[in-house]
């Protein structure tokens, strides 16, 4: 049986320390800010992810776009080369062209090295929603499966990676079209904080809304309440938009309320903090259902 490798995309926003635990290959989405572009790598070698909110909040013009197809054709040739076999995990299709690219090289590829196997799985997910997810395949592959083993899991688990995020700055939702103008500056004005989540789609949705931030971050906390499995088992991710410091005492009260074995605790990236903004919380579990 062929070693295979897991590749993923910077979407997942691991920080470097998981990609060297996970033994991934990451390939990077780029953001275009004020002009000039960055790959949004996990060891932010080109931007650096404070620095990113940094311009965020001097509301510089931020763009965002996915690997091109000749970006997957160098990493997974590379990887081919070696004689290894390739599981990549991408961002939601909802979302992003990046999976679509994906399967788009591996289609090429497997014509070119008919003896080797190249499969695609859509994680529906995104940020450490994403980063969680790969998580637990690459606990999976260390159980020695197959490749179609362990992406079998894979397809099986992707639906029990619950999303929860909230934001601070409603007019980053309105310019990527999730929420209208005039819900945006009503909101705005009303100190009305959006809750949202990643439906079994891929998509970002808006599920309800919380009379400011304190009320808003109780609510990702009642979401887990009502459908993680374990928590007190469980690894949970959390992610978020230069507010740390917050973040860690959201940690605690979920540690308080619901319970958790540990905690990883990371920035939303520039590709997913171009569309949230500073100051989005997201929380990443397994539960019943998203």
């Amino acid at each position: 049986m062929r070693d295979f490798v897991l590749v993923t995309d910077s979407s997942c926003d691991l920080p470097q320390k998981l990609v060297d635990k996970f033994e991934l290959r990451v390939i990077p989405l780029t953001v275009d800010v004020n002009g000039k572009e960055y790959k949004n790598y996990p060891d932010e070698r080109e931007i650096g992810n404070k620095e990113f909110y940094d311009y965020s909040r001097a509301k510089a013009e931020i763009k965002t776009s996915c690997p091109s197809p000749d970006a997957f054709v160098n990493e997974f040739t590379q990887i081919l080369e070696e004689g290894k076999d390739i599981l990549y995990l991408g961002f939601s299709s909802a979302l992003s062209a990046t999976t679509q690219n994906a399967k788009l090289t591996a289609g090429e590829l497997c014509e070119k090295y008919p003896n080797a196997k190249i499969i695609v799985v859509d994680s529906l997910a995104a940020s450490m929603g994403q980063g969680l997810f790969v998580k637990y395949v690459f606990d999976e592959k260390q159980k020695g499966g197959s490749i179609e083993e362990v992406a079998q899991y894979a397809e099986d688990t992707k639906l029990h990676i619950c999303h929860w995020f909230t934001v601070t700055d409603l007019m980053h939702l309105k310019r990527g079209g999730r929420i209208s103008a005039t819900t945006a500056i009503a909101g705005t004005a009303l100190n009305v904080k959006p809750v949202m989540h990643m439906d079994d789609e891929g998509r970002l949705i808006n599920v309800g809304k919380a009379r400011g931030r304190k009320a808003s971050l109780q609510a990702l906390i009642d979401h887990m309440k009502e459908t993680a499995i374990n928590p007190e088992e469980q690894t949970i991710y959390i992610s978020h938009g230069d507010c740390e410091d917050e973040v860690r005492e959201f940690a605690k009260e979920i540690k308080k309320q619901v319970g958790f074995k540990e905690v990883e605790i990371n920035y939303v990236g520039p590709v997913i903090g171009g569309h949230t903004g500073a100051g989005v919380v997201a929380l990443f579990f397994y539960g019943t259902h998203r």
